[in-house]
């Protein structure tokens, strides 16, 4: 027994040191978003390529443009989700977001629409080399992967069989 005792006060502070830094509640690992964030671009590649039928030259540029509009299209999502929080606060009560409510509605809305003009803006590159065909399913992916994103967002599961 003083065995077990002894290699417990000996192993306990070895597991706390182990343990990652507490962050704040809520903060995001900058390390795990990059690598989802990379993980995500890889599987739109994919999907574009196949769709679009393209060789690994195609795909390398597109993989480029892609990561160039990524580059892009990271601060405003970030601006969205830092506005989101502050709603989520003052949704709650919290007194100090209730003050901040119509300038973070506002940057949301204007992020959105950059958003929006962004993809409109990848379309267009995307699309400039590819014959009425590819880029009729260029648009159709798009269409698609952005409302998974939002169905995603929202926690829904995909279409109910009813």
């Amino acid at each position: 027994m003083k065995r077990m005792t002894w290699a417990l006060v000996f192993a306990l502070p070895m597991v706390a040191l182990a343990q990652p830094p507490a962050r704040e509640p809520g903060a995001r690992d900058p390390d795990r978003m990059a690598r989802a964030e990379q993980r995500q671009r890889l599987r739109q590649v994919l999907e574009l390529a196949d769709t679009l039928e393209l060789d690994s030259a195609q795909a390398l540029k597109l993989d480029e443009t892609l990561r160039r509009f990524e580059d892009r299209r990271r601060p405003l999502r970030e601006q969205v989700r830092d506005s989101a929080r502050v709603l989520q606060q003052a949704s709650r009560g919290d007194s100090a977001a209730l003050a901040q409510v119509d300038a973070a509605a506002q940057k949301v809305f204007d992020a959105r629409a950059q958003i929006a003009a962004l993809d409109r803006e990848l379309y267009q590159a995307l699309a400039k080399e590819l014959p009425p065909q590819k880029r009729a399913r260029l648009a159709v992916v798009m269409a698609r992967s952005e409302g998974m994103k939002r169905m995603k967002d929202r926690g829904d599961k995909g279409p109910r069989g009813d």
